[in-house]
């Protein structure tokens, strides 16, 4: 058994992803650098202005946009989203509802409905082992 305990890191864009920011959009020394565990850990207790800023106004990664748009990110690209956005974009897109978005949400929408309903079906089974 080891005596000490390594240091685990993460790249960059782990962090940023974990962080649910867009990388690009982040200071230099983030970008340059390597994440610890423990600074990840502090970032998301203890978000710096950096931080708390990007999450508030963006630009946000496809995940986040998909997810405020309530959408997938494959319903993004059909509709030809396929850059971050600002939470002001995102915004304008939701006042906008262009056909797209209304379409993809419905299918979203499907595709919630049927994972629920496999998870009803899957639970009223009996276990077999």
């Amino acid at each position: 058994m080891k005596s000490h305990q390594s240091t685990q890191t993460m790249k960059p864009a782990t962090a940023a992803k974990k962080l649910g920011v867009y990388l690009p959009a982040t200071p230099a020394e983030f970008q340059e650098g390597v994440v610890t565990r423990t600074e990840l850990n502090e970032l998301q207790a203890n978000p710096p202005e950096w931080l708390r800023e990007l999450r508030r106004t963006g630009p946000h990664p496809r995940p986040v946009v998909a997810d405020r748009l309530g959408v997938s990110i494959a319903g993004l690209a059909r509709g030809g989203v396929t850059e971050a956005l600002t939470t002001e974009q995102i915004e304008a897109l939701r006042e906008e509802q262009p056909d797209w978005l209304d379409k993809e949400r419905a299918t979203q929408a499907e595709v919630r409905k049927e994972a629920a309903r496999i998870k009803q079906k899957n639970a009223e089974q009996p276990e077999t082992s």
